[in-house]
C-alpha cells in the first residue's frame, strides 16, 4: 500500500511567478484525488502526471477565492484531455451557489463546444456531481480513506482540513487555519502533516497595501510561523511539511530555524511540484530525491 501527496501549489492570494495556486494531489494505486483548485492547477496537473482527466474527485477546503479559482479551467482542459465522466465535487455548503453560477455562467460555451467539436470522449466530462462536505469520513472507495476534520479559518465557516489514510499510512493535510484543537487530534501520530504558514516576520506594514490592522486581521485565521512547529511537535507527527506560504517571499533558512526551536523532526519547506511518498519516506522535487 502506498499513498503520496504533491504540492501543486505552495501560494497565496499574493501572485508569485514560482508559487502557483492553493492545490495537493493524493494518489494511491486506485485513486487520484485533488484538494482545491488554485491558479495553475491544470498546468500543475499535467506537470505531476496527472492530468485531470484522471482525477477521481475534487476536494474544497473552503470558500475563498486562491482555493477555488481556477474550477472552471479544469473542468474544460480535463475534458479536451479525454475525460468522459462527471466530476465528484466535495465542497461546504457556502462555495455551492458560486460553483453553480460558474457552471451556469459557462453553460452557452459548453453547448457550443459541444455540437461544434464532436469529440468523441462523452459530454458527461463537462458535468459536476456536486456534494455538501462536512466533518467526517467521505465515501471515496478504492484503497484511499478520507476524513474532513473542522478547522478554525473564521471568519470563513466552514473550513476542514482533510486526513488521508491508506493501509497503515496517514496524511493530515491542515487546509487554512488558526491552531485548531481539532486538527491537533487528527494529526496525532501521523506519518505526515503538511500545515500552511503565515511568516509573520516577513509581512510588513506597506502604505496604500497593507496596514498593521491589515496584517493582524490575516494573521489571525491562519497559523503563525511561531506556532505550527509547536503544533507538530504536539500531534506527534513524524514529519512536518509546510505549504501556502503568506508571503510567498521569505527567508527559507529563518523559517527553518524557527520551527526548528519547537519542533524537533523531519521539517521541510514545500515547493511546487514537491511529492511526498509513504511508506518510503521519500521527497522527490525537480532533480533532488532523499529520505525524510
Amino acid at each position: 500500500m502506498t499513498i503520496s501527496i504533491t504540492l501543486l501549489g505552495t501560494g497565496c492570494p499574493s501572485a508569485c511567478p514560482e508559487r502557483r495556486g492553493a492545490a495537493q494531489l493524493i494518489r494511491t494505486p486506485q485513486r487520484a484525488v485533488l484538494v482545491d483548485c488554485g491558479s495553475g492547477v491544470t498546468q500543475q496537473l499535467v506537470a505531476a502526471g496527472c492530468p485531470g482527466a484522471e482525477l477521481d474527485a475534487l476536494l474544497i477546503t473552503h470558500y475563498h477565492t486562491d482555493h477555488l479559482i481556477d474550477l472552471y479551467q479544469l473542468i474544460i482542459s480535463s475534458w479536451h484531455q479525454g475525460r468522459a465522466k462527471p466530476w465528484i465535487i466535495h465542497a461546504p455548503l457556502s462555495a455551492h451557489a458560486h460553483i453553480n453560477a460558474q457552471m451556469e455562467a459557462w453553460r452557452d460555451e459548453r453547448e457550443w463546444r459541444i455540437a461544434f467539436e464532436k469529440r468523441p470522449n462523452s459530454a458527461r466530462g463537462l458535468e459536476i456531481e456536486l456534494h455538501e462536505l462536512g466533518p467526517g469520513p467521505l465515501e471515496l472507495g478504492g484503497d484511499l480513506q478520507v476524513e474532513a476534520v473542522p478547522v478554525d479559518h473564521r471568519s470563513v465557516e466552514p473550513a476542514f482540513g482533510f486526513l488521508f489514510v491508506a493501509g497503515p499510512c496517514r496524511i493530515l493535510l491542515s487546509g487554512d487555519t488558526a491552531p485548531c484543537r481539532n486538527l491537533v487530534e487528527a494529526a496525532r501520530g501521523a506519518d505526515l502533516l503538511v500545515h500552511e504558514v503565515f511568516i509573520h516576520r516577513a509581512m510588513k506594514v506597506v502604505e496604500g497595501l497593507r496596514s498593521q490592522e491589515t496584517i493582524d486581521a490575516v494573521a489571525a485565521y491562519h497559523t503563525l510561523s511561531s506556532d505550527v512547529g509547536a503544533i507538530a511537535a504536539e500531534a506527534g507527527v513524524k514529519a512536518l511539511a509546510l505549504t501556502h506560504f503568506v508571503p510567498p517571499v521569505f527567508d527559507k533558512a529563518d523559517l527553518l530555524a524557527e520551527i526548528r526551536r519547537s519542533y524537533d523532526g523531519p521539517v521541510l519547506i514545500g515547493e511546487d511540484l514537491m511529492r511526498f511518498e509513504l511508506p518510503a519516506r521519500q521527497v522527490h522535487w525537480d532533480r533532488f530525491s532523499a529520505a525524510f
